[in-house]
């Protein structure tokens, strides 16, 4: 199994020479080991290996956040039938044979991989090269490298541990592999599963070492999205409240909090830091990225290749393509047919209106009033929805009666735009459609709008995306704070700090009480009354809201263990209506791919459960 392999070679890889950093647009050197790395700049480009890996297609580039997160947590109807390991995962009938949880495994450990070997060129560095007054810059890399090896390992103890950690145990159970240098055979590649205390007690003291190398370092603008000690604090604050060390977890969150200088940015801004800024029609807001809000993003560039991450590198490793899966759709230029900007495959589930407080039954078409067939035009629509649909929709945004999230997250058929080109035409604004792929008239068809593309057509860009993913942010911060006050009686608190994203989310100053405020940790919430997970936790749903196809919902339903209701909530599930197959006894846990458990006989029996 590739994972296994990637370990190993990884060794030879070192031996026989390296290659600079992914991110690099210059041509690519190799270096011997008796001259690698000389320089600084040479462990550098070791680091931003296993930075560049969250690019890669197994992960961010392409398949695990647009594929994996949106069909286990059904942010996603599948519009695409074509791929049965992509039915299986929104169908909650996974197999050890499954190639998307074989991707993220090998992902995930590619990142381990890059972040071990960062660590021992640092060391190897320091012994053979390194010149007087670097030590500060070489522990920078050693506390970086630290931090990402805390994260991937966080991503795969919760994809594919086999429970989480609360006050009544589950530390004895399966975690995953740990590796914590690069195995020097094939031998000690092969490892068995640790516990879960054990990999969650890694993840902890990775953290706890990269905040310490990292205290009060500041990058500069050229070194932008490098990890600080505040995002180092931060996802150490979020594994112990994944682990329920409450205590823990609000002295370190707290420290985030007050001293970092970090905050919730305005909804103004708020509003479009999750598309790429690049002064089009539509989005013309200026560059948001590293704001006052991220504790640690990835940088995405628009520099496409001949096909986005597929096409020729060294370009790939800049940018993202999952757009392809989530692109919008808008109607061509004469309105009357609808397009997709890359695939569609994937649209925003119809049930995730409901919960951002959207109840509106499907709309009526009409014939347009103000139609004229001799313009040619794409707001010139043939039919549009009834007038009762449009109005009481406007209403909704004015009176903001549903979340105003979710018009951050997801486009309005008829009532949203997009700026995109046809083949032959000139970019302009075009009203967005029902998504073009949608197999079914029976659902609303909403297109996302949270990290896509809004002002070209991917094929133009050669299908790059180029807007930043926030990996840690501090809305996720505040709510983790709120989340350990609750479970330890400091529900004053709690509610405090919820109520402060709930304002942000509103338009309101996040210090002051407002109108929109939630009056209790069991207030009712604008979703339906059917959906038992969310509509009196407005903890619950303020993760759900605020994160929104981001890559953390997942991992919470599984951690408080709500499955089997969320299955249904949303109920049957497209591309062929199939109705979910929850199992509380299998379904919290991704299986241990069959071709690691093939190649590495540690795991043969250390399956989980229902694989």
């Amino acid at each position: 199994m590739r994972a296994n392999f990637i370990i190993f070679l990884l060794f030879i890889f070192l031996l026989a020479g390296c290659t600079k950093d992914p991110d690099s647009v210059s041509d690519l050197s190799r270096y011997g080991t008796n001259t690698y790395p000389t320089q600084l700049s040479d462990l550098l480009s070791v680091l931003g290996s296993a930075y560049g890996n969250i690019r890669s297609q197994d992960l961010y580039g392409f398949q695990t956040l647009c594929k994996t997160f949106a069909a286990t947590e059904h942010t996603s109807n599948l519009n695409y039938g074509g791929m049965d390991f992509w039915s299986d995962i929104e169908y909650n009938d996974m197999k050890s044979s499954n190639e998307l949880a074989r991707e993220s495994w090998e992902g995930y450990y590619t990142g381990v991989k890059d972040a071990n070997a960062t660590l021992e060129a640092a060391d190897f560095y320091q012994k053979n090269y390194m010149a007087a007054g670097e030590l500060t810059q070489v522990n920078y890399m050693r506390g970086e490298a630290y931090f990402l090896r805390a994260w991937y390992y966080f991503q795969l103890e919760c994809f594919f541990g086999e429970s989480y950690i609360t006050q009544t145990g589950g530390g004895e159970k399966m975690g995953v592999p740990l590796f914590t240098s690069i195995p020097k055979t094939l031998d000690e590649s092969r490892k068995p599963r640790s516990t879960v205390r054990q990999v969650w007690d890694q993840i902890i003291s990775d953290l706890k070492q990269s905040a310490q190398l990292l205290q009060g370092v500041q990058w500069g603008t050229e070194m932008q999205g490098r990890v600080t000690d505040w995002a180092a604090k931060g996802l150490l604050g979020k594994a112990y409240v994944f682990t329920q060390t409450w205590d823990s977890a609000k002295m370190v969150l707290k420290d985030v909090i007050d001293n970092s200088g970090k905050t919730l940015m305005p909804f103004w801004k708020y509003r479009m830091a999750f598309n790429s800024n690049v002064g089009s029609g539509l989005n013309n807001n200026p560059n948001e990225e590293f704001n006052e809000e991220s504790l640690f993003e990835i940088n995405v560039d628009r520099v496409p290749a001949t096909y986005g991450i597929f096409g020729d590198a060294p370009n790939k490793n800049l940018t993202t393509s999952m757009g392809l899966i989530w692109s919008p759709s808008g109607f061509n230029n004469d309105g009357t047919i609808p397009v997709g900007m890359g695939y569609a495959n994937e649209n925003v589930h119809d049930r995730n209106l409901v919960r951002f407080g959207f109840n509106l039954t499907l709309p009526t078409l009409v014939p347009n009033p103000d139609y004229d067939p001799s313009v040619t035009s794409p707001f010139n629509l043939k039919q549009i929805p009834d007038t009762a649909f449009t109005r009481k929709s406007k209403e909704f945004r004015t009176n903001k009666t549903d979340d105003p999230r979710l018009y951050v997250c997801a486009l309005q058929p008829w009532l949203d735009t997009v700026y995109f080109a046809l083949p032959g035409s000139s970019g302009e604004l075009r009203p967005v459609s029902k998504c073009v792929n949608i197999p079914t008239d029976a659902y609303q068809g909403w297109s996302y709008k949270k990290y896509q593309t809004l002002d070209a057509t991917l094929d133009a860009i050669q299908q790059a995306d180029g807007a930043n993913y926030y990996l840690l942010r501090m809305a996720d911060v505040y709510l983790l704070y709120a989340e350990a006050c609750q479970n330890s009686g400091e529900d004053a608190t709690a509610l405090e700090y919820i109520n402060k994203v709930h304002r942000r989310a509103y338009d309101q100053p996040i210090n002051s009480s407002s109108a929109y405020d939630y009056t209790s940790l069991s207030a009712a919430t604008v979703t339906s009354a059917d959906d038992v997970n969310l509509s009196h936790n407005p903890l619950r749903y303020e993760r759900y809201a605020e994160l929104f196809a981001e890559g953390h919902w997942w991992f919470d339903v599984c951690r408080w263990r709500i499955g089997q209701a969320e299955a249904g909530f949303y109920g049957n599930l497209l591309p062929n209506n199939h109705p979910s197959n929850w199992d509380d006894n299998r379904s919290y846990s991704f299986p241990i791919p069959l071709q690691e458990i093939s190649a590495n006989q540690a795991l043969a029996t250390q399956q989980n459960p229902g694989y």
